[in-house]
């Protein structure tokens, strides 16, 4: 972990943005800086006023060793009640029991529809804790305070909420807008290097998608080391921006009946990763990764993507940091696994596919053999087994 000791908060303090979200289901802020979570009370009274009574905080053990008693203090001080409810800490705890378990809590404290959830942690606490928000009582607002750089920019933004199936990803959800979000750099002065590496990962998708000039700049910045004090105003534009590419996108579609589906650029061969391994090879951004590179290698095939405009994807995937070794996943375990995939249409496997570094869009893709290939050589590309045999780096896709 990174010595807390290497952040100075007077440096941090010129880091700072705030993005706004105008969607359907409703306005929020992201705020984005240093020093907020001991502030967090303060902030909630400013965005909901004497409405909450109590404020349920959701986290992980981990997190919570970090900054539940600054956070619940800060909570309390403001006049609220305040509770604490732990959940189990990684993605195979993203179930309806750890649903239930958030529930019970809420029962427990008496929770009212005009008070609030609170999640403190990454992508699983945000998820978990917001289907909890939007089905309890048909409905509580939450607060979304991620402490991961992969939830800063991606999962708390947006009001996707939802908990895994035995057989995929995030089957059972809800579409819930969270009231408020509070990205606090300083969190990420106890984020492990790999949880720091597959953030970066879906910086990456962003630029992809929608951004060259992001793209770019990840490119000429990347790989940054969380140990070694990073450009903290570089990051909180950085972050900023996805938040912008996303609140923009789920701005004009929130329940991603059109374009909001490019955001899952890579996320087909990635949630399918992470379902034949049960949850424990892949961090989610990881996976993510080598989705992206299998979703440009099948772009190649088709005629839609340059080789070259792919081989940088891949590049800057593999130079981010070094990924799991994807040797014994087998390719006909993680087809069956991507035909559960909820973006399946009628029966016919879609992908986000980009035509040039800064866009893509969907593209129903017929010919099995493209994608069997294109993934098999992904997934060769990744394999720890290929290099012990004797092999170079990976071949430019196509």
């Amino acid at each position: 972990m990174m010595d807390s000791a290497c952040l100075d908060a007077r440096r941090l303090a010129p880091a700072s943005a705030d993005v706004p979200v105008a969607s359907a289901g409703g306005r929020y802020d992201i705020r984005i800086g240093a020093g907020l979570y001991r502030a967090l009370g303060d902030l909630l009274r400013q965005a909901f006023g004497d409405a909450p009574r109590a404020v349920l905080v959701v986290t992980n053990p981990r997190v919570a060793s970090h900054y539940a008693a600054a956070v619940t203090a800060g909570v309390a001080a403001a006049g609220f009640r305040s509770h604490l409810c732990l959940i189990p800490d990684g993605e195979r705890y993203k179930t309806l029991r750890t649903a239930a378990r958030i529930w019970d809590a809420c029962v427990a404290q008496r929770l009212e529809r005009r008070d609030l959830l609170l999640a403190l942690g990454g992508g699983v606490v945000g998820d978990v804790t917001g289907f909890a928000a939007a089905t309890y009582l048909r409905g509580l607002p939450y607060v979304q305070l991620p402490t991961t750089l992969l939830a800063m920019i991606d999962s708390s933004v947006g009001g996707k909420t939802g908990v895994n199936h035995r057989l995929g990803k995030n089957l059972i959800g809800a579409f819930h807008q969270p009231a408020l979000v509070v990205a606090d750099l300083e969190t990420l002065a106890t984020l492990p290097r790999r949880e720091w590496n597959a953030g970066w990962q879906e910086a990456v998708k962003y630029g992809v998608i929608r951004d060259a000039e992001l793209f770019a700049r990840l490119e000429e910045r990347l790989p940054l080391s969380p140990r070694r004090d990073p450009p903290w105003d570089w990051l909180a534009e950085a972050i900023a921006d996805c938040c912008r590419i996303k609140a923009a996108i789920v701005a004009r579609d929130e329940r991603e009946t059109g374009e909001r589906k490019v955001l899952n650029f890579g996320h087909t061969v990635g949630h399918a990763l992470e379902a034949v391994t049960a949850y424990r090879r892949f961090r989610h951004g990881e996976a993510v990764g080598i989705g992206m590179v299998a979703a440009c290698r099948i772009a190649v095939r088709l005629g839609k993507l340059s080789a070259a405009a792919a081989a940088r994807v891949e590049r800057l995937v593999q130079r981010i940091g070094r990924l799991p070794d994807t040797a014994g996943i087998a390719l006909p375990d993680l087809l069956t696994a991507m035909k559960q995939d909820k973006k399946v249409a009628r029966g016919q496997l879609r992908f986000i596919l980009p035509s040039r570094i800064g866009f893509a869009d969907e593209q129903a893709v017929d010919s099995e053999s493209v994608i069997a290939e294109a993934i098999a050589s992904a997934l060769e590309a990744f394999s720890k087994r290929r290099v012990r045999s004797g092999g170079g780096p990976p071949d430019s896709p196509g």
